[in-house]
């Protein structure tokens, strides 16, 4: 199945992409839980060799809270990335609202060990029900 990504963002040639789903069989609405997974494409369009060292996450609900997420590397790897190289992964973000908010960016190091923080496009969370 081809994926249709919805959001891009590029930082010193390194593009990420985002596709985002609703899970409604992974959803509680009756019980205030609402999930949904997300796909996401690192492509190396520089034309240097990175590696992915950590992520932060920005994700906000309907009511206003932020919840911030630092952690290493992405689904448990810090992949390296030549020149042309990309890397996709898929994850997954519960709330307590039907609809919110995630963005973020990425720590990349160069080969020469120096840091590059790369944008992770804003992009909404939104269920069907919700979705105007």
């Amino acid at each position: 199945m081809k994926q249709l990504f919805q959001h891009t963002a590029i930082t010193d040639g390194i593009v990420v992409r985002v596709a985002v789903n609703f899970l409604p069989e992974q959803s509680q609405p009756e019980a205030g839980k609402w999930f949904w997974v997300y796909h996401i494409r690192i492509e190396n369009a520089s034309g240097e060799q990175v590696q992915l060292m950590t992520r932060h996450w920005r994700i906000t609900d309907a009511r206003g809270m932020v919840n911030l997420v630092d952690g290493e590397g992405v689904v448990g790897e810090t992949p390296v990335l030549a020149p042309g190289q990309s890397h996709d992964y898929v994850s997954g973000c519960p709330l307590a609202t039907p609809h919110g908010t995630m963005e973020g960016f990425y720590t990349f190091h160069r080969a020469d060990g120096t840091p590059l923080e790369v944008r992770i496009p804003f992009f909404p969370l939104a269920a069907p029900a919700t979705a105007d």
